[in-house]
């Protein structure tokens, strides 16, 4: 009996065990918990693994990684904007804004749907209800941002987009519960100042100005802002996947 306890009790003493001594009987119980690779999900490789348009950028250094990501962002969204208003400029086209929204769904399921078939893991993770809010308040917010363009022109619209950070900061501290020190706060209260001078100086010398135009992409980053952060909370509660989110 002694030389069972004395067993037992090494087992209890091993790193990344959990011991329950129960008085009473004097036994212990051991528990294993599992590192935490061993806990992640199938389809990721390592946390370090940075994956972009199906290539594994691990292998290269933390600032080449960055520049990448950073390059890619600003020069897929040049090309998206000067698209866009290229569009907004045929004659006749401003009222279909809603009809474009149509179209780029339509072209983020096939291309969410080739990516899909090119990593191993299909499995859904993330429950369907989370994906029904996500859907609808991101058909919201491009459907809004798109009809505004009838209304602005393009740099205000951008600008208003560039301030996405102030209702992502708000959401951020009601969806999940973040908390924002001062240098994060006075960064968003002098984009804020920097956004009123702007619109301002836009209304005067712009043409084609709007209020209306100004309400609905106003409207467009409320919805994402509560997007992004329902998005990074159920990716992070339910190990989801870039892929499956798109």
């Amino acid at each position: 009996e002694k030389q069972a306890e004395d067993s037992n009790s090494a087992e209890c003493s091993e790193p990344g065990a959990m011991d329950l001594k129960f008085t009473s009987s004097r036994k212990y119980i051991s528990i294993s918990v599992p590192s935490k690779s061993q806990a992640m999900s199938p389809h990721i490789k390592s946390v370090d693994d940075v994956v972009v348009l199906g290539m594994n950028l691990s292998k290269f250094s933390k600032p080449t990684q960055f520049f990448v990501c950073v390059s890619g962002v600003f020069m897929f969204y040049l090309i998206y904007g000067y698209l866009q208003e290229l569009i907004f400029s045929v004659e006749g086209f401003k009222p279909f804004g809603w009809y474009l929204t149509l179209v780029q769904f339509g072209f983020y399921s096939i291309f969410g749907l080739i990516e899909l078939q090119l990593i191993q893991d299909k499995r859904r993770r993330i429950p369907g209800k989370t994906y029904m809010i996500i859907a609808f308040l991101t058909v919201g917010t491009m459907g809004l941002s798109n009809t505004s363009l009838g209304y602005l022109n393009y740099p205000t619209q951008v600008i208003f987009k560039c301030c996405k950070l102030i209702p992502v900061m708000i959401g951020g501290v009601f969806i999940q519960g973040k908390r924002y020190n001062i240098v994060d706060v006075s960064a968003a209260l002098c984009m804020s100042l920097g956004l009123i001078w702007f619109t301002l100086a836009d209304s005067t010398v712009a043409p084609n100005f709007n209020l209306t135009g100004v309400i609905l992409i106003s409207l467009a980053l409320c919805a994402d802002a509560v997007i992004g952060n329902v998005q990074e909370k159920a990716m992070k509660l339910h190990n989801g996947s870039n892929s499956e989110m798109v």
